[in-house]
């Protein structure tokens, strides 16, 4: 639990990536337990001219852009409405897998057996999609998760669900846990599939924005190797050839810089679609739903995503792991850490945009042990004139387990002394 609320003012107008850390670091006394008058940030640079936000028609009903790196919304239409997200709900199911790998409790190597019960579900079901796994087959969770997400495996979904708790039941309730610790606060999960289960599973654009977000933050690696491939090649057709399915992506090989993520369909929610791509160093996250047809979700989303890259330019203020602020940690085996951007902090501007800006970092000090490496323990807030706020998380640059004695005491010797 953390103590000592801090928003650390500063004034970096026309500054460069390297100056703009070295000023960060100036204030890091302020992560030793003193607090920034919030009062102090200063006022915007005068601008040039007047800030015109670009202007995007669209006749989606639900619709969300996001830059990744600036935390900035580009455009949101219903964001906060609920709906049945179908596939996109295999997003989830993902994330809950990488992260029990992360964790170390399961492996990719891991295999887990297709049951004659499974098989029986899914072969049985009409018009849904399977990676046509065969019974008794023993499968990786490697290539579980291939399937899972290049052709929305839901033979996939269930095994793996089954597989790591022993029923979609229990697999269900942990997605649930795992989407409120990541703050999804507008989301329900009833199935690891998302096949139609009475309106248990709705989610918002908002709640699956957010998941992107940390799926792509929290495990950059595997996301570059489970959301972009091409095709899948997996079982034998009844005349013995290799069944080869194609991405579901819609605009995976049409949209330049496009990687990722799912679609889906329900007759209540239309045709949806979270995707994103990244161009020049520079990711967005985008959300349609409620779509008539799948050419008309692809087409709104090439053309959202035109729009996003075109129309708005992302700069950068300090290059990826840059290191911002030291923080002072208590009870730990280390009396400080550095917090330090994950990805390169960028601010979003419309084209032509003066530059102007105010930067501050707020969260809370002294931090708490323990703290793993990449753990979030503060915000980067970015105001460009004339713009909303945007924010980037800062992460610990260490692993700080839990100190003994000896430790506290040295942590209380470095606060007064520096040491």
């Amino acid at each position: 639990m953390n103590a000592g609320r801090y928003n650390a003012a500063i004034k970096p107008f026309g500054l460069g990536a390297v100056s703009l850390a070295a000023m960060m670091l100036m204030v890091g006394g302020l992560g030793l337990g003193g607090a920034a008058d919030a009062d102090a940030q200063p006022k915007a640079a005068a601008r040039t001219g007047p800030v015109s936000r670009p202007i995007y028609v669209t006749k989606a009903p639900i619709i969300m852009l996001k830059d990744l790196d600036s935390g900035a919304i580009l455009f949101s239409r219903g964001a906060e409405k609920r709906f049945a997200p179908a596939s996109m709900t295999k997003v989830m199911t993902a994330y809950v897998i990488l992260d029990l790998i992360k964790d170390g409790r399961l492996k990719t190597s891991d295999t887990f057996q297709m049951t004659d019960a499974i098989w029986a579900q899914w072969n049985a079901r009409k018009g849904n999609s399977t990676m046509f796994l065969r019974s008794r087959e023993r499968v990786s969770v490697d290539k579980l998760l291939m399937g899972l997400i290049t052709v929305s495996g839901n033979d996939a979904a269930t095994l793996l669900a089954v597989g790591v708790d022993g029923s979609e039941e229990e697999f269900v309730r942990r997605m649930n846990r795992v989407a409120a610790d990541i703050g999804m606060t507008s989301s329900q999960f009833g199935t690891p599939s998302g096949w139609p289960d009475g309106g248990r599973t709705m989610v918002s654009a908002e709640d699956m924005i957010r998941l992107a977000d940390r799926l792509i933050r929290d495990h950059p690696e595997a996301y570059a190797r489970y959301f972009s491939q091409p095709r899948l090649e997996h079982g034998l057709s009844p005349d013995k050839k290799p069944i080869v399915q194609r991405n579901r992506n819609p605009i995976l090989g049409r949209f330049a810089g496009a990687d990722g993520l799912k679609t889906g369909y329900t007759a209540e929610a239309g045709y949806c679609f979270l995707g994103s791509a990244k161009r020049d160093g520079r990711r967005l996250i985008m959300v349609v739903a409620g779509m008539s047809s799948e050419r008309e979700r692809r087409d709104e989303a090439e053309r959202l995503m035109t729009w996003g890259f075109s129309a708005w330019e992302g700069r950068v203020l300090a290059q990826q792991n840059t290191p911002m602020l030291r923080l002072n940690v208590s009870g730990g085996s280390q009396p400080e850490l550095i917090a330090q951007n994950s990805m390169a902090v960028r601010m979003t501007v419309p084209r032509g945009h003066d530059g102007s800006y105010r930067a501050a970092i707020q969260g809370a000090t002294p931090w708490q042990g323990p703290i793993a490496k990449g753990d979030k323990v503060a915000n980067f807030v970015i105001t460009p004139a004339g713009l909303p706020q945007q924010t980037t998380p800062l992460v610990s640059d260490r692993d700080i387990e839990m100190g003994g004695t000896m430790d506290q005491a040295r942590t209380g010797w470095h606060r007064m002394t520096g040491l």
